[in-house]
């Protein structure tokens, strides 16, 4: 099949690369970090905030929450995700396979699929690989996802084996049961941290056959060492052609290492979630902005950002929006850590396309001149 992922610029000191992903609602530049809309909203921000002001060029929602709220149904009269949320832009639904299979003791898995009570109201609920194809084509993002078990870290090796086999014949099931050829269904690697059951796993999801490849089972609850190891090997081994996903990882230091390993496309709701908490990005590292220390100080949050929030106002202003919880603040603060992520992204592809990326990205990283570095750029 055509690969809608067409490969820009190659890094010559790492497996980094720039590329350009071709949808039905646009064009997404790769490397690219998708801030999380789980349930049709990314939390305390406006469409024209992350169109306009972020310059966010896709984002996630998740088809396990919008299957049990509002109804895929309900979407699907609409005329779908992009109409229902005024999202005008790439969309991707995340199957719903890690939600589901986090439910612990609400859940049970067979080979025919996962049944499950919802945590909303206690309903007894069934999703198959086929179900999970069927809502997803209904919401009809740009990019959807294959169903999979995603297993808890650490694991015994039977189970990895044995839930890795059966998210392969899964795969099977969901690609047979796509129905949109508008949308992009993308295969999901597992096999936890064993790297025979990673290959065994790219080899026969590659022989599936999809137009990209997400890496799922990371971040999972194995040790930062382990999982850039993993990481390291598996990210080589997918198709040169495609593009490469990462799901649910993670931190700045994170998306620069995963870039190296030669990944294309993140998400996570660190940055939104951190927003919330008043824990915010900067180049010069992480503010608390909780703390007394910031209660007088009348400065911007980060001098070096151009984001709205730090261009109008101080951090003493935002920390009293924080600690009487205003909603003003979640907005100015999610604004400001998603500008940060999106612009961190932006530099990472400026700096492999000018030849700066390897002395930015070993021995550190130097997040705070990558994030500069997309600020000023004119992408």
């Amino acid at each position: 099949m055509q690969s809608p992922y067409t490969l820009i610029h190659q890094d010559t000191n790492s497996a980094a690369r720039v590329g350009k992903l071709q949808t039905t609602h646009g064009t997404v530049n790769t490397p690219i970090f998708m801030p999380v809309g789980t349930r049709g909203t990314v939390k305390a921000c406006t469409p024209e905030t992350l169109s306009d002001q972020i310059r966010a060029e896709i984002i996630l929602a998740n088809t396990y929450h919008l299957y049990l709220r509002p109804g895929h149904e309900i979407v699907q009269e609409i005329g779908g995700l992009h109409s229902f949320m005024g999202w005008h832009r790439p969309i991707l639904t995340d199957s719903g396979g890690f939600q589901v299979f986090s439910l612990g003791p609400l859940r049970t898995i067979t080979e025919e699929g996962v049944a499950f009570r919802s945590t909303i109201d206690g309903t007894e609920h069934f999703i198959s690989p086929e179900r999970s194809i069927e809502i997803q084509n209904a919401l009809g993002a740009n990019i959807i996802m294959a169903f999979d078990e995603c297993p808890a870290l650490p694991n015994e090796y039977a189970y990895l084996k044995n839930s890795m086999e059966m998210t392969l014949r899964w795969a099977a099931r969901c690609k047979e049961a796509h129905r949109n050829p508008d949308q992009l269904l993308f295969g999901i690697v597992q096999g936890g941290m064993e790297r025979d059951l990673r290959q065994a796993s790219v080899d026969a999801t590659v022989c599936i056959g999809f137009p990209g490849y997400a890496i799922g089972g990371l971040s999972v609850g194995e040790e930062k060492d382990l999982m850039y190891e993993t990481l390291a090997y598996v990210a080589p081994l997918l198709p040169e052609d495609k593009p490469r996903y990462l799901m649910g990882v993670g931190t700045p230091e994170d998306l620069v290492y995963g870039v190296r390993c030669g990944v294309d496309m993140f998400d996570c709701v660190m940055p939104t979630r951190n927003a919330r908490n008043g824990s915010l990005f900067t180049t010069g590292g992480i503010i608390r902005i909780r703390n007394t220390k910031y209660k007088r100080d009348f400065g911007p949050l980060d001098a070096e950002c151009s984001c709205y929030t730090c261009q109008n106002f101080t951090r003493a202003y935002l920390r009293h929006l924080h600690v009487e919880n205003e909603i003003l603040g979640s907005q100015l603060h999610t604004l400001h850590n998603l500008h940060f992520y999106v612009s961190l992204m932006r530099g990472i592809r400026r700096a492999i396309c000018d030849g700066s990326f390897p002395a930015l990205a070993d021995s550190g990283p130097d997040i705070g001149a990558l994030v500069k570095l997309g600020q000023s750029s004119d992408e």
